[in-house]
């Protein structure tokens, strides 16, 4: 079994649901708390292990490369100032030579389509998928717990969260194969915003999957769906047939920022986890509140 080396990361969205602040900044961007919120997604897949980030970009997102790269004149600037606290912090988050790559999704024709576009650079391996605007706030990390399980199960892996019965026509929902037992199981299936009625669970898919390299061969297979894009759930659903998919319950909290209030709310959680002014911030909202 080989283990999980590489990322996809789709970072080629418009972020429609938060202009207009993406007017002018790739949502990726966007700030949680001190750091962008792409920052987070990357640094989690480190800390599972990844050795190789592939970010799958489009037109007006090179400022995302600049992120990942060098600030010679402000590293130079900072130095100059005794800033060395900054400065550090700064280098401290920069990544090795090579350990990120990028490849461009030249149409905007969905998650399936930008997943395989990395296909040159991922090769002949298994590799983790995550999207950019979900951050899960767990320890360790959402990928970390996922890739401990793969080395017990193989196959394919999506992470889900459990969501209000009530709710689950926001989502797409997993179907378990048999009697659930534990945080992991095998999956039977996928259904997109099912009523609550005819909903097979209440596990939601939350943005991080493990997938085997024959999933190449179904998104070149798959027609265009729903929005005239190519879905990643029509390759999973048809690599299904082949090989076994499980559902896994990371211990964690997700927040969707590519969402306003989800933007919001994942500021306000990491703010008062923060030490530097956690104190500070809950006496503000505090006065707020009354």
């Amino acid at each position: 079994m080989k283990p999980i080396r590489k990322v996809v990361i789709p970072v080629a969205g418009l972020g429609t649901r938060v202009l207009p602040a993406t007017k002018s900044i790739p949502k990726e961007l966007l700030p949680i708390v001190d750091r962008p919120l792409i920052d987070y997604v990357v640094s989690e897949a480190f800390e599972a292990g990844i050795e190789h980030v592939i970010l799958v970009t489009g037109r007006g997102k090179s400022a995302i490369e600049d992120y990942f790269d060098h600030a010679v004149e402000l590293e130079a600037a900072l130095a100059a100032k005794g800033k060395d606290d900054i400065l550090a912090s700064l280098r401290s988050r920069q990544p090795k030579a090579g350990a990120i790559s990028y490849t461009r999704q030249q149409a905007p024709l969905g998650l399936g389509h930008a997943v395989n576009c990395a296909r040159a650079l991922i090769g002949d391996e298994p590799f983790a998928v995550s999207l950019p605007d979900v951050i899960i706030d767990g320890a360790p990390g959402a990928l970390a717990q996922m890739v401990r399980e793969y080395e017990k199960t193989g196959g394919n892996i999506i992470a889900v969260e459990e969501v209000d019965p009530k709710e689950t026509g926001k989502y797409g929902i997993v179907a378990p194969k048999s009697e659930r037992a534990g945080r992991i199981f095998e999956m039977s299936g996928m259904v997109e915003k099912p009523t609550p009625e005819t909903a097979p669970s209440n596990l939601a898919i939350t943005g991080r999957y493990i997938l085997q390299p024959e999933i190449f061969d179904q998104l070149d297979k798959t027609q265009r769906g729903a929005g005239g894009e190519i879905q990643l759930t029509d390759a999973m659903a048809a690599l299904m047939e082949a090989q076994p998919f499980f559902a896994f319950e990371y211990e964690g909290v997700s927040h969707d920022c590519g969402d306003k209030l989800g933007w919001l709310k994942a500021n306000v959680r990491l703010s008062l986890k923060n030490s530097e002014f956690a104190d500070s911030f809950r006496e503000f909202l505090r006065k707020q509140v009354n």
